[in-house]
């Protein structure tokens, strides 16, 4: 159950703010609090995931309880509510560690729901502790940790490096194919660290086009460009004292390399547009499936930036490098989607294991969580039925998609092959599929249902944007909503 507590003395505010999160959020419990003493005690008390909080009320202010939610829980996530008038008090606040801010207005529902979304998100990551498991017994795992499982000679440099560096503040750079853990392993750092009361976010800085990245990380102002209405403070502010992690840092753009450069050599930055040198103390991790060396010499990665992040580097080594860590891994998944999925599955077939330690898993560790997902979520009895046919279609369906998302990130692959690739991949998977299947059905619909879903998800659901990106008017995007029950 996720809580959020709403701070405002206002009680019609309240109200308001409770009726737009209960109706587009599931399994929400919402606080009440009138004033900022009456706050401080829920925030001991129910430990919420985020807080929206007013600037202006009797007795202590927005800032004053700000600084007192910090005292007592440093990590906890904080949105300040402000009128037009007291923007600059609302910065002030983002400056000592708030989230983000927003301004009562008409527009309230749309602006909101988005940035809470993402708070939301990043307070999980904040809280949901990350562990290597040194283990010989994964039945005894705790599942209210993210676990790393492997006890190969690879996976032990692993968990030795990080155990040396992470209470230090030098960047990590930390290399390995997709599906091998790099995220997980970099919150391994965060939460080994002595900023581990202090803000983490994650950016894939593949998935964000290059002129919403520059802003997404050192925000803008005022009339920088087009739709700029007000001043935005970017992730490297939002995280000053704290963590961010930069994966997929091979895809950055080049003019924005310089910028991250400035940041690790001279902790400073400018927001887009503006002229105000921003003093930042941030740790960065980064993570590349890509040989940064071979981008060097193309020209596409500033080598300058690449020493500066390259303090440590961990390799991440790819499943069939450590594949005596299979049965580990696929006794902690199995565990994990029991729990998950009401199943008592209490047996893996050793042949069935066997075969697992042949295959080349290209999709790495990802792969293999998703085929035990599936063998769990289609077993009946307490003997685990994985079909190793279906693994091997999944293992492909997974290179397919690597490849496809690779082929995306270039910028050189025209968008017709790459439209006529995932075309062949999905026609593929028709082709095996029995003619009265019913995900057969509509599938033009389908289509576009995804797109915009992953559309809204990668742009944290602004629908200006995302309209923009698919090439269509924002009424339009409003009607595909409704029509498809996108939540």
């Amino acid at each position: 159950m996720t809580k959020i507590l709403l701070v405002d003395d206002d009680k019609n505010m309240l109200l308001q703010l409770e009726r737009i999160l209960k109706s587009n959020l599931e399994n929400l419990e919402t606080l009440k609090a009138g004033d900022g003493k009456e706050a401080l005690k829920l925030v001991k008390k129910e430990n919420p995931q985020l807080v929206l909080m007013d600037m202006q009320m009797p007795g202590l202010n927005g800032l004053e309880t700000f600084a007192e939610i910090k005292k007592a829980a440093p990590k906890q996530l904080v949105i300040m509510i402000t009128g037009y008038g007291t923007t600059d008090t609302a910065i002030e606040a983002m400056k000592l560690g708030a989230y983000d801010y927003i301004t009562k207005s008409p527009d309230l529902p749309e602006i909101l729901l988005p940035m809470v979304n993402a708070a939301l998100r990043a307070s999980e990551i904040m809280n949901e502790v990350v562990v290597l498991e040194n283990v010989t017994d994964t039945q005894n795992v705790n599942l209210n940790v993210r676990s790393i499982i492997g006890l190969s000679p690879k996976m032990q440099e692993v968990y030795k490096s990080v155990g040396k560096i992470a209470g230090t503040s030098i960047p990590v750079l930390l290399i390995g194919e997709s599906g091998t853990g790099k995220e997980l392993v970099a919150r391994a750092v965060y939460h080994n660290s002595n900023r581990k009361d202090k803000t983490f976010l994650a950016i894939n800085c593949a998935a964000i086009p290059e002129t919403l990245l520059e802003a997404e990380l050192f925000g803008y102002e005022k009339g920088a460009f087009t739709g700029a209405n007000e001043r935005k403070i970017g992730k490297f502010e939002l995280c000053n004292g704290g963590t961010i992690f930069l994966d997929e840092i091979g895809d950055m753009p080049m003019s924005i390399q310089a910028k991250i450069l400035r940041v690790l050599q001279e902790h400073e930055l400018e927001r887009v547009g503006g002229t105000e040198t921003i003093k930042v103390d941030v740790r960065i991790i980064s993570a590349t499936n890509k040989n940064l060396q071979e981008l060097i010499a193309a020209a596409k990665f500033r080598e300058d930036l690449y020493y500066r992040l390259n303090g440590i580097q961990i390799s991440l080594p790819a499943l069939r490098e450590r594949r005596e860590d299979i049965p580990d891994i696929v006794s902690y998944f199995l565990k994990r989607f029991n729990y998950e999925f009401g199943k008592n599955i209490s047996e893996i077939p050793t042949r069935t294991l066997e075969q697992l330690k042949k295959h080349e898993w290209p999709g790495n560790v990802r792969e293999l969580e998703n085929i035990v997902k599936r063998a769990v979520v289609t077993t009946t009895g307490p003997i685990l039925q994985l079909n190793l046919r279906s693994a091997g279609a999944a293992a492909a369906e997974t290179a397919r998609e690597t490849t496809l998302r690779n082929q995306a990130f270039d910028p050189a692959t025209p968008l017709d092959a790459l439209i006529d690739a995932a075309a062949d991949s999905l026609l593929e998977r028709m082709l095996i599929m029995p003619e009265d299947d019913p995900e057969r059905r509509d599938l033009t619909g389908k289509l576009e249902k995804a797109l915009i879903v992953k559309a809204l998800h990668k742009l944290e659901e602004n629908q200006v944007r995302t309209a923009k990106l698919l090439g269509i008017t924002r009424n339009t995007l409003r009607s595909r909503i409704a029509k498809y029950g996108v939540q």
